[in-house]
């Protein structure tokens, strides 16, 4: 039998109730529907102070899209709140209780080991979380420190604000700060908190949590939140489903259309709101891979590039499973209900991969053979190991660069042709080109290169490739040594998550 949810529910650390905090006067406004669910979501506790605070980086546009001043939020009281050591008014620090396959193995118990949810602000953009991760160890710790070092803090801050730029629906990072303490992990590493923003980061782990343990009253409470916070004009738990099943399909042809692999695609990883969340061992390729993997830790190549939208069929699936007990009727017709809806997940996802791709090939039009020109074109790109992001950009010049180029120029006289039977103009066509292709990613070279510089003290690379990537679809200017792939010595071949 599952245990019941008061005898399984996690104990909070001792310190988590009855540690005062230093309250502060700048005004987040805060309205935190997630804290007002019952208790046994989450513990409530406050971040561990560090030593001496120093800002790295604050993301002024966002900060002033949630209604802050930047100005403020740079000043000694601002940086104490986003390093943890002050607890802004109207927050309710908590630390999010959740379940979990990882790497296909069942956790029952996972949650915010080293994350600290402060609340949620409500503006233009809606309502949204301000997390601090690194802020210190939770119950949900797993005997780990609850902190972050520099580099996973500077990759995430980096990678998330491209992907927001890139057009990709993704957390976003509003401050880095130093904690001037040192972080353990091989050696000792600067260390470091990341200030991130959400939608929400409900999980499709959260509701595994609740499932497993056959808590049907918190499965529904956590259903009827994401109703209304996420999909308001929903009308049921089917349409609920298909709505999130949706929101997945186009995230993933987004990654795919970039060459993105999030390396740790973990049901707990998944957000509801149909966001990236969670970079950890992330990476963009450089030579087109269908099998790509960066993580350290994807040892089998469960979450190669390839695999990345069987995977979030599979978690889906997970995610239906968890909502059959809220369905009504019997659970053969339940079963199948869940199942036609997750079926469709395929020709959504098709349907929105080859939407971008025929951005990225110019196609204005649609014709039955699309699917198969831009197959055709990452095929031929993989056996002559042609850079994905520079192979796309230059189409509009007819360059390749392919080890033969021949291969290349065999299928750009079908796509000569495909284009001529469109009658659009070359402006028209190179203008949508030049927005589905970025010049600029963050390469995992330039990235590591800015990681290491900061270690020495360098901020420098860290805020000039950040700069940059604010405007991907640009031509790169002065910045075109950022477009170019890595040499062998350059490559990165395994990326970490900081754990």
């Amino acid at each position: 039998m599952a245990p019941s949810a008061a005898r399984d529910r996690p104990r909070p650390l001792a310190f988590a109730r009855h540690r005062p905090y230093l309250r502060a006067m700048l005004d987040f406004g805060f309205d935190n529907s997630y804290a007002r669910l019952p208790d046994r979501f989450y513990t409530r506790l406050g971040p561990t102070p560090v030593a001496e605070p120093k800002l790295i980086a604050l993301n002024d546009a966002l900060a002033r899209d949630l209604g802050l001043d930047p100005a403020e939020l740079r000043g000694e009281e601002g940086v104490s709140i986003l390093a943890g050591n002050t607890v802004p008014d109207g927050a309710e620090p908590i630390a999010q209780v959740y379940a979990g396959h990882q790497f296909g193995g069942w956790s029952p118990q996972l949650g915010d080991g080293r994350a600290i949810l402060l609340g949620e602000v409500v503006g233009g953009g809606g309502r949204r979380d301000i997390q601090l991760k690194g802020s210190g160890p939770t119950p949900y710790s797993r005997m780990g420190d609850g902190r972050a070092w520099l580099g996973p803090v500077l990759r995430e801050y980096i990678v998330s604000e491209a992907m927001h730029a890139l057009g990709v629906r993704t957390t976003r990072a509003l401050a880095a700060v130093a904690t001037g303490e040192p972080v353990f992990r091989e050696e000792p590493l600067p260390g470091a908190i990341l200030a991130r923003v959400a939608r929400s980061h409900i999980r499709v782990g959260t509701f595994q949590f609740f499932a497993a343990r056959g808590d049907q009253e918190a499965l529904k409470g956590l259903t009827d939140h994401v109703l209304e916070r996420h999909y308001p004009g929903a009308y049921g738990i089917i349409d609920l489903l298909h709505r999130v099943v949706g929101a997945q399909a186009e995230l993933i042809a987004s990654w795919m259309s970039l060459g993105f692999i999030h390396g740790v695609m973990n049901t707990d990883n998944m957000s509801i709101a149909g966001e990236t969340i969670d970079y950890g061992p992330c990476a963009f390729m450089d030579d087109h891979h269908s099998a790509a993997v960066f993580s350290s830790i994807d040892h089998h190549g469960r979450y190669a590039y390839s695999n990345q939208p069987t995977i979030a069929y599979w978690n889906l699936a997970q995610f239906c499973s968890c909502l059959l007990p809220l369905m009504v009727g019997e659970l053969d017709a339940k079963v199948e209900a869940a199942t036609d809806v997750l079926k469709r997940f395929a020709p959504m996802f098709q349907n929105a991969w080859i939407h971008r791709f025929r951005a990225k090939l110019g196609l204005l039009t649609e014709e039955a053979g699309d699917f198969e020109l831009a197959s055709d074109l990452l095929s031929r790109m993989e056996r002559n190991r042609a850079d994905f992001t520079n192979t796309f950009r230059s189409l509009p010049d007819a360059r390749g660069g392919f080890d033969d180029p021949a291969a290349f120029d065999e299928w750009a006289r079908g796509w000569r042709l495909r284009l001529g039977r469109e009658g659009a103009s070359p402006e028209d066509r190179v203008d949508l080109m030049r927005e589905a292709n970025p010049a600029l990613i963050p390469r995992n070279h330039r990235v590591e290169e800015a990681i290491s510089a900061a270690r020495r003290g360098d901020l420098d690379p860290f805020r000039r490739l950040s700069a940059a990537l604010e405007t991907p679809f640009a031509d790169p200017g002065g910045n075109a040594d950022l477009a170019r792939p890595p040499t062998e010595e350059e490559r990165v071949r395994e990326t970490f998550c900081g754990t």
